[in-house]
């Protein structure tokens, strides 16, 4: 399923990601763009709810920002914190924790599959993010031998 967000301007599909501290994939979910973020974001945080015992603390940008959060504390053991952006700042800074995810998602669009949505079905798409993060972290154990 295809659709067209008009704050961000895309037709097609968003991908959310939950990504530990070196940025490996721990958690995906894919789904039409219209749907807004914070929606995709409460899909991913339910898929992931009974998964992760250990989590603690999940660091989210400002477009997660609101009823999410309170959400997250309801429903799980999870904290959700906002990273903000200052409004004083005009130019790109690099916000502490939001650029392990922003690596994340551009070691993914290395891959020639995953640059353009190709994939018919959002299971498939999300199965190729997965393949994509299985063959980064191999490449980088068979470097250490």
């Amino acid at each position: 399923m295809r659709g067209y967000d008009a704050g961000k301007k895309i037709s097609g599909r968003k991908r959310h990601i939950v990504v530990d501290t070196l940025g490996l994939i721990i958690g995906i979910v894919v789904h039409a763009a219209d749907i807004q973020d914070r929606d995709g974001a409460k899909l991913l945080i339910g898929k992931l709810s009974g998964a992760m015992p250990r989590l603690k603390l999940i660091w989210a940008d400002g477009g997660y920002a609101g009823q999410l959060v309170e959400w997250v504390k309801m429903t799980t053991t999870w904290m959700l914190d906002i990273v903000k952006r200052s409004d004083d700042v005009k130019k790109f800074v690099v916000l502490p924790h939001r650029w392990v995810v922003e690596r994340t998602f551009a070691w993914l669009g290395r891959h020639r599959r995953l640059s353009k949505d190709y994939e018919e079905l959002e299971q498939s798409s999300e199965s190729m993010v997965f393949l994509a993060m299985i063959f980064l972290v191999s490449r980088r154990l068979a470097k250490r031998k």
